[in-house]
């Protein structure tokens, strides 16, 4: 396990500087945009490239083509080479075309329908944006590429690029006098498609050495047949889980691209909603990102590789479902907790951003997602074990369940709840998801027990150390005074923190858990560690390589 520890570190470093970045990003937009319609329209346009980055690159070729590829890199290199040339062409033709016709189909919309600025500019919006989807995708599948040869790190750096450039075309915003953020809005979205260009050769040169691109096909003919079977399920249900995204949007949109009422009734939402809703998202989406999908993305390839081992094969998902919840379980209870300063430092003060109806409204949004975030991260640990044995039937069968129920609750609790009813669907069909897939993973995996008396001892303690932790912030936010400006605000934010990182790090201390020796590189004492960590034929080369020859949100 402390391979993966390793690689876990590795990827969660880098991301981590990528989310710093990000939340910068997001710092300089928000007092950009603000809770407004331009910062609705903004988050939408952004949003729907990458939809198709985790429906395609990402997603469900990946699913198909990531374990496929791991196999016969070990058992025929050339058929390897062969069917990843294959997949990186045919994607970047289907997506390109896909960008090009629907770019065509906004663009007309804008300028034919009924006059109304504020769709017509979100319109255009999406469609400058649009360009992004083909490079992202590409760049996404050779993030995938760089993993099967154990190169974690150079894909986990790969959003830093974004934000880079991102930040590069908003920072002039604030030295021009009355500056126009619709305007604005458009050199961030050509920033954006500049820096899928960048990321794209980015991974380009990281897979040389590694990867051998080949225009003659035959030796992948067999497998890409295969691959073909194991796709379409995975794209019904991952395209089920992206539609259920866009419709996501679409609600919280409806106001900026259809109107103020619905079936006769006044809507719940406004022209603010999806901004209010992108930025709380950005909240949650920090620590799932730096960390649970890190677990995920280091445990796949892993899973890949043992998938004809069943012994090593649980031993894998069993420590992959304890490091997930060893991170995501506290981070669940302390965004709960510290939701509102949280909201107030990141999106007030320092100039323009929300709000104080703006905050409130996304303080409730994060409280939604908060309580998920544990499922959220173990349901791309199981999803990744059923595409690590080839089963994209399962994953897709759940999913399908779970996009239902999460737009019949959309419909239902956006009435009481606004934004914060879509947040609180996402996180009662990720709950239900998870629910489920371990339900079927014994039987349809054919694995054994999946939680041994060492991991259902690990669960029960990890919960007992996040109660401990709880009722420590808790206390600490009952003494310290209500702040009332932005640096008491900040203030109160670090002392909650700092307060839950050293009660949570002492009492895993204490506790002797071992997940805390495989993060940090070392084993517990012998008597804490678990006597079935993955094998020791894992690779211990799991970070970046040496030689310079990862919500891309």
């Amino acid at each position: 396990m402390r391979a993966a520890g390793r690689a876990v570190r590795n990827v969660s470093g880098l991301t981590l500087i990528s989310r710093v970045a990000g939340l910068v990003r997001d710092l300089v937009t928000v007092r950009i945009f603000g809770d407004t319609a331009v910062g609705s329209a903004f988050a939408a346009a952004f949003a729907i490239p990458n939809l198709f980055r985790r429906l395609f690159g990402e997603g469900a070729l990946s699913a198909a083509f990531l374990p496929a590829y791991a196999r016969l890199l070990k058992t025929d290199p050339r058929a390897a080479h062969a069917i990843a040339s294959l997949v990186v062409g045919v994607l970047a033709i289907i997506t390109g075309a896909l960008a090009l016709l629907a770019g065509g189909v906004l663009i007309t919309l804008a300028m034919t329908l009924p006059s109304d600025p504020t769709r017509s500019f979100s319109l255009l919006l999406v469609a400058a944006m649009l360009p992004y989807m083909p490079l992202i995708c590409t760049a996404a599948i050779l993030g995938g590429m760089l993993q099967a040869h154990n190169r974690f790190g150079p894909w986990a750096a790969a959003p830093i690029i974004l934000n880079l450039c991102i930040l590069a075309a908003a920072a002039p915003f604030f030295a021009v006098d009355n500056a126009d953020p619709e305007r604005w809005a458009f050199y961030i979205a050509a920033a954006i498609v500049v820096a899928g260009v960048i990321q794209m050769l980015w991974s380009l040169l990281m897979l040389r050495g590694c990867a051998q691109w080949t225009r003659r096909f035959e030796a992948a003919r067999g497998e890409a047949k295969a691959m073909l079977v194991r796709i379409v399920p995975a794209l019904i249900g991952l395209g089920a889980l992206q539609l259920n995204a866009f419709l996501d949007t679409l609600i919280a949109m409806w106001p900026n691209w259809v109107g103020p009422t619905f079936m006769g009734r006044d809507y719940p939402l406004d022209e603010a909603s999806n901004a209010v809703l992108f930025y709380a998202q950005r909240l949650y989406q920090f620590p799932l990102g730096v960390f649970g999908i890190a677990v995920a993305t280091v445990v796949f390839p892993q899973l890949a590789r043992a998938s004809t081992d069943p012994a090593s094969f649980v031993r894998t998902l069993r420590n992959g479902v304890r490091l997930s919840l060893f991170i995501a379980l506290p981070a669940s209870v302390g965004l709960a907790l510290v939701r509102e300063p949280l909201v107030r430092t990141v999106y007030t003060g320092l100039g323009d951003g929300f709000s104080d109806e703006g905050v409130a409204r996304a303080t409730s949004v994060v409280l939604g997602y908060s309580v998920a975030i544990w499922s959220y991260s173990l349901v791309h640990v199981f999803t990744r074990a059923f595409y690590a044995v080839g089963n994209t039937r399962t994953p897709m069968t759940v999913s399908l369940i779970t996009v239902a129920f999460n737009l019949t609750l959309n419909l239902i609790l956006i009435w009481p709840l606004r934004e914060a009813g879509l947040a609180w669907s996402t996180a009662a069909a990720s709950i239900l998801q998870i629910l489920i897939l371990v339900t079927l993973a014994r039987r349809r995996l054919a694995i054994g027990p999946l939680l041994d008396r060492s991991a259902r001892s690990s669960i029960v303690r990890l919960s007992a150390i996040s109660g401990v932790m709880g009722a420590a912030v808790l206390a600490a936010a009952w003494i310290m005074p209500a702040p009332s400006t932005w640096a008491g605000n900040a203030g109160s934010l670090a002392v909650l923190i700092i307060v839950g990182a050293a009660v949570f790090a002492v009492g895993a201390v204490l506790a002797r858990a071992p997940e805390l020796g495989w993060l940090l590189g070392r084993n517990s004492s012998p008597a804490a560690s678990p006597p079935d960590d993955i094998s020791d034929d894992t690779p211990e080369e799991t970070g970046d390589a040496p030689d310079p020859s990862s919500d891309h949100r």
